[in-house]
């Protein structure tokens, strides 16, 4: 049953992009609350070729749009980086994701395959995108400073001003170790540590946790990665001097597994994301706030 709600200039169509997948939804602008019913998610293979993502980006896309009546023309996009938002071009290269899209400009090809040339689609990067979804939906937007921090195919920074919208902070690439930072603190470095520890492969934490909980190396797996994401959060609070945090993605979800002992986190306000990929929803919406 199709959704008539509202006039079309106050609806945004608004999308979380991540590594493995594209979530889709309409927007209410008038009051930045997601209508409930438009939710869509698809898979993405992000390692296929150019043509075969933005046409499973667009499916999507188009499939969340049919479930209103109502004409939309503006598109808020949440994506990771690296990617230049002012001129929506992917610049991910090596990252298992979306290499295929590199400096390839994609808002024409995606207007085309919906197929309205009018369209007005605006980017942000996705961890900003999640922080200040989550600011905005905790009635947090009274806090001096907050810092964002997205666990998951990718590692997202972001940070959040009193009186002004979150920005990517891309530490990503910051040196750490005998690489950078994501590197030791996303779903391949789990997926690579756990065989180099048991000869076992597996797809990513949760598998790990579901079939693997009790053996002596998957507790030195988390210690090993908890030990890697307190000195982040060193790194983070110390670069920004800001002590409070909200941690959104997927790896977000084995928490209590990953810090059993919150002592270790005193130093920190430290959240879990309420909203989590709903607030990456709203954040990229947000780019149309006037």
């Amino acid at each position: 049953m199709k959704l008539i709600i509202m006039p079309s200039n106050e609806l945004i169509l608004s999308c979380d992009i991540g590594g493995t997948h594209i979530t889709s939804a309409i927007v209410d602008s008038s009051n930045w609350t997601i209508l409930e019913e438009t939710i869509t998610r698809s898979h993405v293979n992000s390692k296929a070729d150019a043509k075969s993502i933005l046409q499973e980006w667009t499916n999507n896309m188009k499939a969340c749009l049919s479930k209103i009546d109502n004409p939309v023309q503006a598109i808020g996009i949440a994506a990771p980086g690296p990617f230049d938002y002012e001129n929506g071009i992917p610049l991910m290269k090596g990252q298992s994701k979306y290499d295929e899209l590199y400096q390839m400009p994609v808002t024409e090809p995606i207007k085309e395959l919906i197929g309205n040339e009018n369209l007005d689609i605006l980017y942000i990067n996705d961890a900003a995108a999640f922080l200040q979804g989550e600011v905005y939906g905790c009635g947090l937007e009274n806090e001096d400073c907050i810092l964002g921090i997205t666990l998951g195919t990718g590692l997202g920074s972001a940070v959040w001003n009193n009186g002004e919208k979150a920005f990517d902070a891309d530490l990503w690439n910051s040196p750490y170790q005998d690489d950078i930072f994501e590197e030791y603190l996303v779903t391949r470095w789990f997926i690579k540590r756990f065989k180099e520890l048991t000869g076992l492969e597996e797809s990513g934490l949760r598998e790990i946790l579901e079939k693997h909980s009790e053996r002596a190396e998957t507790k030195q797996l988390l210690a090993e990665y908890r030990d890697q994401l307190l000195d982040f959060l060193l790194f983070f609070s110390k670069k920004y001097n800001c002590h409070q945090f909200i941690i959104g993605g997927n790896i977000s979800k084995a928490w209590d597994k990953i810090f059993p002992d919150k002592r270790l986190l005193s130093h920190y306000k430290i959240e879990i994301g309420k909203f989590q990929e709903q607030a990456a929803i709203i954040g990229a919406a947000s780019l149309f706030n006037n």
